[in-house]
Parts: C-alpha cells; structure tokens; sequence
C-alpha cells in the first residue's frame, strides 16, 4: 500500500515538473516575442516619423506622394517581415513547450 501512494506522489511530481518544463519554455518564448514587438514597434513609429518629416518637406505636390509611396511599400514589407517572423516564434513556442511532454508521453507508451 506505502508503495502505491509512493508511486502516485512520484507520478504527481514528475507531471508537474513537466508542466512547470512546459510553462518555464512557453514563459520565455512570450517575453522573446513581446520583446520584438515592443522593438518593432519603435522602430516603426521611428520610420513614420521620418517619413512624414520627408513629406512635409517636399518641394512638390510629387515629391511629397513619391515619399509617401515609398513610406508605403517599405512598411508594407517591413509588416509582411514582422508577420511571419512573430509567426515562426509562435511555432517554436509550441515546439518548446511541448517537449517537456514528449519524454513523459515516450514512456507512458512503453
């Protein structure tokens, strides 16, 4: 019987050491992104303040779409980049919080 209760306590113990595993990688993985966002998104307001800078500053009516179309297409790809960047993080979260359990899942399969 003692040895039956030492068993589920183990058991209880090795399932919330991964669950810990998991959270601690999923912890860290969240930071990392909100880290990037926070960079990209001063980097952003960076850009549009320069960008408007140049089209407040043009000579011409042209000049100043000209700066605002080149705004335009640099930030749409500078979006698309952050997009899938945050994208990948995400998945790599996932693959890291879920390591923790493929041992314990191996072993339960044994």
């Amino acid at each position: 019987m003692v040895t039956g209760f030492e068993n589920i306590q183990k058991l209880g113990k090795d399932n919330m050491d991964v669950a810990m595993q998991s959270f601690g990688a999923f912890s860290k993985g969240m930071q990392a992104i909100s880290a990037e966002v926070a960079d990209y998104s001063k980097k952003s307001m960076e850009e549009s303040s320069a960008a408007m800078e140049k089209v407040v500053g043009a000579k011409s009516l042209d000049k100043a779409m000209e700066a605002q179309a080149d705004f335009a297409k640099v930030s749409y790809e500078s979006m698309v980049g952050q997009a899938t960047k945050i994208g990948e993080m995400y998945a790599e979260i996932a693959k890291d919080a879920y390591k923790p359990y493929e041992s314990m899942l191996s072993k339960a399969a044994k």
